[in-house]
């Protein structure tokens, strides 16, 4: 497709293995997201008309005041919870599924917030909820990058008319990975360095620069990656067209993270390859979980964009299908137990 934006091609990642730290596993060829067996147990269709979500609020503001605001909201169906970082998108339910959407699709999730900060107290800053798909929980642990996991999601993206009235990033779709970091600890009056458990978020974010803020008469939509090696946002592809558009991320034993996106609902390919990184300087060693952001500027007025989602699903590499199996073997277990 001549929109798509590469940052590394194929042979430049495979060329980079001569001059990557040793630190690092030399790269791989990227895995497109979907590739291999679903994990079913996991993620969500949304096609059950009861579909639920049952939230606690207020919702956590950890993130602002170091308030969790325990209980935290969970979906009926025990597939998706509220973040405890930052809290659950003001409105969450299950939609018809929009013009164009998958085949034989009638239900979707929609979000949006109005306060993505502290309930009632806009703070004028922008501010994001997060929505937490209940994939760790579930399969009683990570999946190690060994077996290739990945993500995907449909995404509709309304009019760019019908968005929030602001410039910046508007809604991410996440994940939640592990790596074995150096760390910094003080005991009394000594410092030493040992090795702990780090979490990080790489993901994509759609982002608007908006006509009604830049001066330039014209609205401009793209997509932002988070990460590169130095922690910075990475600019990726214009976003020419709305309506449904298909991402996804997938994790290689190397412990790289690679990005991909197309308009429409169709599988992804190799054709829709955005850019492979090692997010932070770090090397991905778990997948934990994927997660939604809705962003909006907190005025206390102004809602942010309404987000529809579909058919996020979870995959481990076809190598990994014994790994699947298992895991749908303990989940029926558990309910036949229930």
């Amino acid at each position: 497709m001549s929109y798509r934006v590469q940052f590394w091609s194929l042979a430049s990642m495979l060329a980079l293995s001569s001059i990557v730290s040793t630190a690092f596993a030399a790269p791989q060829v990227p895995v497109v997201p979907g590739t291999g067996v679903e994990l079913p147990q996991v993620a969500d269709d949304f096609e059950d008309p009861k579909w639920n979500y049952v939230p606690k609020n207020p919702k956590s503001t950890e993130d602002i005041n170091e308030d969790q605001q325990q209980p935290t909201g969970i979906t009926a169906n025990g597939r998706w919870y509220e973040g405890i970082k930052r809290g659950h998108p003001d409105e969450v339910r299950r939609v018809l599924t929009p013009s164009g959407g998958l085949p034989g699709s009638e239900g979707a999730m929609m979000m949006r917030s109005l306060f993505t900060g502290i309930p009632s107290r806009p703070s004028f800053t922008v501010h994001q909820d997060d929505f937490v798909a209940n994939v760790q929980y579930r399969l009683k642990g990570p999946i190690s990058v060994s077996q290739t996991p990945s993500v995907t999601t449909r995404v509709f993206l309304p009019p760019i008319d019908e968005w929030e009235k602001r410039s910046g990033p508007h809604f991410g779709f996440r994940a939640a990975v592990e790596t074995t970091a150096m760390k910094e600890k003080t005991t009394f009056i000594f410092k030493t360095k040992g090795e702990e458990n780090e979490i990080y978020w790489p993901g994509l974010f759609i982002v608007l620069d908006s006509k009604h803020q830049n001066g330039k008469g014209e609205n401009y939509a793209h997509f932002r990656v988070r990460a590169g090696r130095n922690g910075g946002d990475l600019k990726g592809p214009a976003i020419t067209t709305t309506g449904w558009w298909t991402l996804g991320m997938s994790f290689t034993p190397d412990g790289m993270v690679h990005y991909y996106a197309r308009p429409g609902v169709e599988e992804l390919t190799a054709e829709d390859y955005i850019t492979s990184q090692f997010p932070y300087g770090y090397r991905c060693e778990r997948f934990r979980t994927f997660f939604y952001n809705v962003v909006n500027g907190d005025n206390g007025k102004t809602w942010s964009t309404t987000w529809i989602v579909d058919d996020p699903k979870v995959y481990v590499g076809a190598a990994a299908g014994q790994f699947a199996k298992s895991q749908q073997t303990n989940n029926s277990r558990e309910n036949k137990a229930r």
